[in-house]
């Protein structure tokens, strides 16, 4: 039986669940700021009209965004990351075969139908998902992945599609690919793109095209695949479930320059406790912390100061005491005073499962399973009652080295007291 694959993403993602709340924003510039308000990270359709870029600093764009009446908001990533879990909640209803790809795109998997019933089919998701969640998503459908990403990049950029495209019996295949540059198809990074324009491959359909010796050559056997599924070939399967990570990384600058060791401790901990979260999350346990510090290199009046330092665990462990413990004693190494300290992260390395920890003879007594259900504990709480419910000392009180975020909307899916409020007149 033929399998057809719909790719749904969110339009606008950020800003769409801004809107949501909020709907005097409809119609009206709209974009999210990164970390510390610093860039641009989402924008609304009519921001883009603007000419606002993706990545614009926002200082260099006061004036634009007061002279437009830009709406700007600082990243509420509590807010973004419970409506994506309703979102693909939603999507699951529609097909037993579902792989979440990212924050806010979805592969579905089902039997061929009749274009019509297709279509007919992807416009019902659109509808049930905006009268559900109040998002919009556009949906591609094809018979492969590669195409199904192609499909929804029309679908999103194209208003008389009305976010629906399909490439599934589509009577005019290469004329749509040859219009995709080849830099946009998914799976041809920055690298081979630039390899693929030197020899005169500039779009998706004269890379379909190529020959399959020359990409292997070239692209190893990734990029066959991805040439294979450009002509209608499945080569990438869903993954049912996310591929645990290699290495995990946390990290974030300043919303003020930090000095002192002890504010320097108290970010790397809370950092740390992130990491290892993130680590228990997928049933792992890390054997290698490594932990980085560096100040503001766009200060060049300041004294500029960069280091890191790695240290190897005797024992796998996803124990977040163990962990903060190793990197404050790597912090304290490499740390300087007089420095003025922008930013400060750890990544966490050599994962393995976390039920296949080799222990150690010589360290018997050591509590590893009791350490275990304390660390699950600590999360249950934390995932019922919110972030910090529970947490480390070590990560300090009032933290007052943290990230700025003064346009931050409120957490509405996720805090009691920031729940909207309906007013009876």
């Amino acid at each position: 039986m033929n399998r057809i694959y719909a790719l749904v993403d969110c339009n606008n993602f950020y800003v769409s669940c801004e809107r949501v709340f909020n709907p005097r924003l409809e119609g009206r510039p709209v974009v999210v700021l990164s970390n510390n308000d610093g860039c641009v990270v989402a924008r609304s359709n009519e921001a883009k009209r603007l000419g606002i870029r993706m990545g614009q600093p926002a200082f260099q764009s006061r004036d634009l965004f007061r002279n437009h009446n830009v709406a700007v908001y600082s990243s509420n990533y509590a807010l973004y990351g419970d409506m994506s879990q309703r979102i693909m909640h939603t999507l699951s209803q529609f097909a037993s075969d579902q792989e979440v790809y990212s924050i806010d795109e979805s592969f579905l998997c089902f039997p061929e139908e009749s274009p019509e019933l297709l279509i007919s089919f992807a416009r019902h998701i659109r509808r049930v998902v905006r009268r559900w969640t109040g998002l919009p998503v556009s949906v591609g459908l094809a018979r492969t992945k590669t195409l199904a990403k192609v499909a929804n990049c029309i679908a999103k950029k194209n208003p008389v599609h009305e976010g629906v495209f399909s490439l599934a019996d589509h009577p005019d295949v290469e004329g749509v690919l040859s219009g995709v540059d080849v830099e946009d198809v998914w799976g041809v990074g920055p690298r081979h793109a630039s390899m693929l324009r030197r020899h005169g491959v500039l779009n998706a359909l004269q890379l379909r095209n190529a020959h399959d010796i020359w990409i292997r050559k070239s692209m190893t056997v990734m990029g066959l695949r991805t040439v294979m599924e450009l002509r209608g070939v499945s080569c990438i399967p869903l993954e049912s479930a996310p591929v645990p990570r290699k290495g995990i990384m946390s990290s974030g600058s300043f919303g003020r320059p930090v000095e002192s060791l002890g504010e320097l401790k108290e970010a790397l901990a809370a950092y740390v406790t992130s990491a290892a979260e993130k680590l228990r999350g997928q049933n792992s346990a890390a054997s290698v912390v490594h932990v980085f510090l560096l100040t503001n290199r766009f200060k060049e009046d300041e004294p500029q100061y960069n280091n890191a330092a790695t240290a190897a665990l005797p024992l796998a462990s996803s124990y977040t005491p163990d962990l903060i413990r190793c990197a404050h004693e790597r912090l304290e190494a490499i740390y300087r005073p007089g420095y003025r300290y922008k930013k400060i992260g750890v990544f966490l390395a050599e994962i393995v499962p976390r039920d296949s920890v080799q222990l150690s003879l010589l360290a018997s007594e050591y509590p590893h399973e009791r350490n275990r259900v304390l660390m699950d504990m600590v999360d249950r709480i934390n995932a019922r009652w919110g972030d910090d419910a529970v947490g480390y000392a070590a990560c300090g009180v009032n933290r007052d080295w943290r990230m700025r975020r003064e346009l931050l909307s409120p957490r509405y899916t996720t805090q009691w007291s920031e729940i909207p409020v309906v007013l009876s007149s």
